[in-house]
């Protein structure tokens, strides 16, 4: 038998992890009795290879911040990090540059080799209005080097707490999250497959629509609970039916294997980071520096 034929599939990498860690609930849980609330993120580090920062969805954050989390983690992980709901929720995606200059320059671009995928989660209310995201999505930086070129033009509420360094030239991929039935349509899937950005697979007990597509080169999932949202834990099977179907999707495309990004966002009731570490072992995903 031919060898090339014989080779098993290549596969792209899953990672998955929790939507952020600052939770009370899993203090003397998940975190161990008594760990200083200052080492969390190492902990999470420790345990998983990725993490949704959700901080930078509420504010605009501290570069002094990012620097920190950037060196609480080892090398190897990867963190999403959540775009400006002042961007999706406020302007809804009107006249956003100077926004997202401010984004930028706020300190995103100082997670260097840690800085996964940007996820824009968009409003409930907000319809499928083509011309509009387009737009937004074409704005978008597609590298670090263009994020810091658009970094720049931030405003002057950044003045003297910027951050426009870069250690290297990398691609920033990017997830959108819709709330609203109108964006299953086919003109967001072919929208969003030209620019290159991945539809997130959203599971919200029924509250919001469930949208797949496979629009780029990796997949982004988030679950917020089955049952009930933001509160209701995985069972057993349906953990086994996510990790059969990150699987799939990591190896959806022979020759272009996809990176998988899952977060467990089910953190009302603790449940996220124990659902999280059951669906890692599932699928293979190991913390960084693991044996």
């Amino acid at each position: 038998m031919d060898s090339a034929a014989a080779a098993p599939p290549r596969t792209g990498r899953i990672r998955v992890g929790t939507s952020g860690w600052r939770y009370g609930s899993w203090r003397g849980d998940f975190y161990p009795r008594g760990l200083p609330q200052r080492r969390e993120l190492a902990f999470i580090g420790e345990s998983f290879s990725t993490v949704e920062l959700n901080g930078s969805f509420y504010s605009l954050q501290h570069p002094d911040s990012y620097r920190k989390w950037r060196a609480s983690v080892p090398e190897g992980f990867t963190f999403a990090v959540k775009g400006s709901r002042y961007i999706t929720h406020m302007l809804r995606l009107r006249n956003s540059r100077t926004a997202l200059a401010n984004f930028f320059a706020s300190g995103v671009l100082a997670l260097d080799d840690a800085l996964g995928p940007v996820l824009w989660q968009l409003p409930e209310r907000q319809e499928f209005d083509p011309d509009r995201l387009s737009e937004f999505l074409a704005m978008l930086p597609r590298t670090t080097a263009e994020a810091q070129a658009l970094a720049r033009d931030h405003d002057a509420r950044l003045d003297g707490r910027d951050w426009l360094h870069i250690d290297a030239d990398r691609p920033i991929r990017y997830a959108l999250e819709p709330r609203a039935e109108s964006f299953a349509h086919p003109d967001l899937y072919a929208l969003l497959r030209d620019h290159r950005v991945a539809l997130a697979l959203a599971d919200t007990a029924g509250r919001w629509p469930r949208l797949e597509a496979d629009t780029t080169d990796f997949a982004y999932i988030r679950l917020h609970g089955s049952a009930e949202l933001y509160t209701s834990g995985y069972s057993a099977a349906e953990l086994r039916e996510w990790s059969d179907l990150c699987r799939r999707l990591s190896n959806r495309q022979a020759d272009h294997p996809a990176d998988v990004y899952v977060y467990f966002d089910n953190d009302a009731k603790g449940h996220a980071p124990h659902d999280a570490r059951a669906l890692a072992d599932l699928v293979g995903d190991a913390p960084e520096g693991a044996p």
